[in-house]
């Protein structure tokens, strides 16, 4: 008899006491399986790319930047003090799935910038993705990408 497969454990996505909800995330969605350009064509990336925007403009969140690989999406965003990340974040995949039926992994990757971490230097990080991966050659030309009109400090 083998060994059982270790379980995955249950990720927590629930600030810690004395953090606003209102911080910035960077934040990674998975496809299932991985390695599959799921994300990055059409139709998919423009439902997307439009349901980010609506939910910008409705405020629901503060994105204030989206890169859609193909098989994962990377994010900066914000959520309002009246909504839970997590509860958010699902329900978004449920209606991409219903509308596109794309297969999410279970969960996503959390990571609240802190004080000391440069917003620039994640952004930056994030761009960057589809140049490493040899997509395109500048960020510029990658298509499926959305960033917010954030004004100069």
């Amino acid at each position: 008899m083998s060994d059982p497969l270790p379980q995955r454990k249950q990720l927590v996505h629930t600030p810690p006491s004395g953090v606003s909800q209102s911080e910035l995330y960077f934040i990674t969605i998975n496809g299932n399986p991985r390695g599959l350009n799921q994300f990055a064509r059409t139709p998919l990336g423009e439902l997307i790319l439009d349901s980010v925007k609506f939910h910008h403009t409705q405020q629901n969140w503060f994105c204030r930047l989206l890169v859609i690989m193909p098989d994962h999406l990377h994010l900066l965003v914000a959520f309002p003090q009246t909504t839970g990340m997590k509860q958010f974040i699902t329900a978004w995949k449920s209606y991409l799935s219903k509308q596109s039926n794309v297969v999410w992994q279970r969960d996503f990757f959390d990571h609240r910038l802190r004080g000391w971490e440069s917003i620039e230097a994640k952004a930056d990080y994030i761009r960057q993705n589809p140049v490493r991966a040899k997509l395109v050659t500048q960020f510029e030309e990658w298509p499926w990408r959305w960033e917010a009109d954030v004004p100069a400090a």
